[in-house]
């Protein structure tokens, strides 16, 4: 009677520890299969993230690409125009050149504040200033219609070059207006130009070399 009671304890346990085993299988089996499948979501993330990325690298390398492009046809350009100004300036010389070979100075005149020229920071032409271009006229015997003027402005060094320059012009473009006013010069060949304070012809230190460097000066080409 003892032994069959132990036996069927035995065969009771052994049942519990089947169905325990089972038990414990399926539910690993079950975590094992919601691993798998969050990996493989992620898996399908990961692959999206990188198609993205490849994506935003293709633009960029295409707008890198354009980039350089416009940037070779601005180069292309820049030199271009840099060509196109070398040119231009070598063709304006050699004009100049041809021009300049053309003509023979007939005269000149300097007029500065000892010679009726311009006083301290006035722009209005003296009355001996204009006695002198009249001389210039009369002297040359000729119609002055036939020759080309040349005025330059000086000035001495006291003020702003800036100033200075606009200064000079000023006072070339006074003689200007007189020649053609007075004189009937035409005004295409009258050119003028401001030096300001660049062209000195005495030390600007003293009274009278500011006073000298104060000048308008004329020249006349056949």
């Amino acid at each position: 009677m003892l032994q069959r009671a132990f036996i069927a304890l035995t065969v009771s346990a052994l049942a519990i520890t089947g169905t325990t085993a089972c038990a414990t299988k399926k539910f690993v089996n079950t975590r094992v299969g919601e691993v798998d499948g969050k990996v493989s979501t992620l898996s399908g993330d990961l692959e999206k993230t990188q198609q993205r990325v490849n994506d935003v690298d293709a633009k960029a390398g295409a707008a890198g690409d354009a980039a350089r492009a416009a940037d070779a046809r601005a180069a292309a350009a820049g030199e271009a125009a840099g060509a196109a100004r070398s040119a231009a300036e070598a063709a304006g010389s050699r004009a100049e050149a041809l021009d300049k070979a053309g003509r023979r100075l007939v005269y000149e005149v300097v007029l500065n504040e000892a010679k009726g020229g311009f006083k301290f920071g006035k722009t209005d032409l003296p009355d001996d200033a204009k006695a002198a271009l009249d001389k210039v006229i009369t002297d040359l015997q000729a119609d002055p219609k036939g020759v080309f003027f040349e005025i330059e402005g000086h000035t001495d060094n006291v003020g702003s070059p800036r100033y200075n320059e606009q200064l000079g012009m000023k006072r070339a473009e006074a003689v200007k207006r007189y020649l053609y006013e007075t004189h009937q010069v035409p005004l295409h060949k009258i050119n003028v130009i401001s030096y300001g304070e660049e062209k000195p012809v005495s030390d600007n230190k003293t009274k009278e070399g500011r006073a000298e460097n104060r000048r308008i000066v004329v020249r006349m080409l056949s």
